[in-house]
């Protein structure tokens, strides 16, 4: 007879989850401790990633805001000297450092020239899109680990209650009863390894797919506005 089962035969069979956590074999406590951790480390990603989120689409929307108010690309240039850092006003940075080294004083009005080529306009293209790149793999870094989470702690779980069902029957197989009072309780153990896993993995794979759609949004966004860059410099008669 294990030490789990000489513990319940003495103080009776498990009634609270608690009890059967604290009643659990080795391999129980081992997964339930795994899991533990596991469900630590996603919730600090959910909360900073939420966080990092938020701070972005702050940024956005005073970016946005001094666009509008902005006559033209010069004038976005100058307020984002009194703007905070932003994914947004990096890639506009990009875009317009690179235009300046292919036109030299055009975009300050010092001369005129001609329009890019279409293999310049290509080359802004690229370098925007390298940019807007970056800021993606910044902000979905770590996003990852909530999708292994959410699929490996059911896995685990399943695992502990697997080897839990069967430390279960050996100890009735050793005891030598098959009643309902005897194989209940082992069982009753078992499973609240597979609740525990499913526990962590619930808000892991919920808050991956709202992050996942918060990025896609991101890149949308960021996508669109760097077209949008292109042609206001098309509009102003930069390019």
């Amino acid at each position: 007879m294990t030490l789990a089962a000489a513990v319940v035969a003495q103080a009776g069979p498990p009634l609270t989850a608690w009890d059967m956590v604290v009643g659990g074999g080795p391999a129980t406590i081992a997964v339930l401790l795994v899991l533990l951790g596991m469900s630590f480390a996603s919730w600090i990603i959910i909360l900073w990633k939420t966080r990092q989120f938020r701070e972005v689409r702050q940024q956005g929307g005073r970016f946005f805001d001094t666009v509008a108010k902005a006559r033209t690309l010069d004038d976005v240039y100058s307020a984002l000297v009194g703007l905070p850092d932003s994914p947004f006003g990096r890639v506009f940075r990009a875009g317009m450092n690179f235009f300046g080294e292919l036109r030299p004083g055009v975009l300050h009005g010092e001369r005129t020239g001609e329009g890019l080529s279409l293999t310049q306009l290509e080359a802004l293209r690229m370098v925007m899109e390298k940019e807007e790149s970056e800021e993606r793999d910044a902000l979905a870094d770590y996003l990852q680990w909530l999708a292994i989470i959410g699929s490996i702690a059911p896995l685990l779980g399943l695992m502990g209650t697997v080897i839990g069902v069967m430390n279960a029957f050996l100890g009735i197989a050793s005891a030598g009863s098959a009643n309902i009072g005897a194989v209940a309780p082992g069982v009753a153990e078992a499973l609240i390894t597979t609740v525990a896993g499913l526990f962590v993995a619930i808000p892991a794979v919920i808050w991956y797919n709202l992050l996942a759609a918060k990025l896609d949004l991101f890149v949308g966004e960021l996508d669109g506005f760097s077209s949008e860059f292109i042609a206001t410099l098309a509009r102003e008669g930069k390019v």
